[in-house]
């Protein structure tokens, strides 16, 4: 019984972690026969889990969307606030856990009902989310619908067309394998083939619409980089940002890659010392991110850093000082 329990545990995670698994495939990942698997799939069934089949020479399975939610996993009302809590999570600013909301998510609306898919998006329309965002990201909201088609769309290595607005301004269609989506600092990025352009390209979620998924299916290429994280950060990097930042640090590599590092190059200059890099459209963020190390330091280039920085601390003194204070007591 425990050998039966544990292999449609792995039934079930490998449903989930595709749309669609022909016979074949299933049987050889599982280990059984075609009569064992199909057993499998009943004993799923029973337990409330809404497995389709289709029969025929390309016969398989795939989970699709059930009356109700399996009993023994969870109720209604914990599938709506899970839905909510993961969406959340994905928004939020915790590190390391949004990618994996937005895939938890994503199996999760694959078996809600549509009478719990229309509560979650009633909770999400009347909630205003307490997420701290920078002054230029107001129009980087991402709609949820579209993050969680996208992720589907990656998961099942399907085809999707979607409208892109480029930085010039320009609309247009696109049609691409979606290969992986990638979540740097506040923004999420879709690295996908191009099939028009015949490339890799990257494209920003928040300048994505309508996401259309075309039933096609197709076979992952290689991408041409390690991971997806680097080809995104590669583009970004490759990017004309007109500033080039060079500090050195009073504080270990270490130290300073743990709190900025995420946007930035750190060097080892020795053990108590290092040298920021970073390439940068504003010179803000390279002030506020060197001035939160509370630590000393010195700017090498560019000099406009220099100048802006000194009119900050000028600015602070002069609002600090105790005249200050005084004039603007009631």
């Amino acid at each position: 019984m425990a050998d039966t329990s544990a292999r449609t545990l792995r039934l079930l995670t490998l449903l989930q972690s595709h749309r669609y698994w022909s016979g074949e495939e299933l049987s050889t990942r599982l280990g059984v026969s075609a009569r064992t698997l199909r057993r499998d799939v009943d004993r799923l069934r029973e337990l409330g889990y809404p497995v389709e089949a289709r029969r025929g020479v390309d016969g398989g399975y795939q989970l699709a969307a059930g009356a109700a939610l399996p009993p023994l996993v969870i109720d209604d009302e914990e599938a709506v606030a899970l839905a909510v809590g993961l969406q959340a999570a994905a928004d939020g600013p915790v590190e390391g856990i949004a990618e994996a909301s937005v895939r938890a998510l994503a199996k999760v609306v694959q078996v809600m009902p549509t009478r719990l898919r229309r509560r979650v998006d009633a909770l999400r329309t009347v909630t205003v989310p307490g997420v701290w965002r920078g002054r230029d990201t107001a129009d980087d909201r991402i709609d949820p619908d579209t993050l969680t088609a996208t992720a589907l769309a990656c998961r099942d290595t399907e085809r999707l067309r979607f409208q892109y607005g480029t930085a010039d301004g320009r609309t247009g269609e696109r049609h691409t394998e979606p290969h992986h989506l990638v979540r740097l600092g506040r923004r999420w990025y879709l690295v996908a083939y191009d099939l028009v352009r015949h490339d890799w390209r990257t494209f920003r979620l928040d300048r994505l619409t309508a996401p259309a998924p075309t039933g096609a299916h197709f076979r992952p290429r290689t991408l041409p980089a390690a991971d997806a994280a680097e080809f995104v950060r590669a583009g970004l990097n490759a990017q004309s940002r007109p500033h080039r930042v060079e500090v050195l640090i009073d504080a270990p590599a270490a130290t300073v890659r743990q709190r900025i590092g995420h946007w930035s190059d750190i060097e080892e200059v020795d053990e108590g010392r290092c040298r920021l890099l970073m390439n940068a459209e504003s010179l803000d963020w390279p002030a506020m991110a060197v001035g939160s190390l509370d630590v000393d330091f010195q700017i090498v280039s560019p000099p406009e850093l220099a100048a802006l920085m000194a009119a900050w601390g000028e600015r602070f003194v002069r609002c600090t000082a105790p005249n200050k204070q005084a004039e603007s007591a009631p």
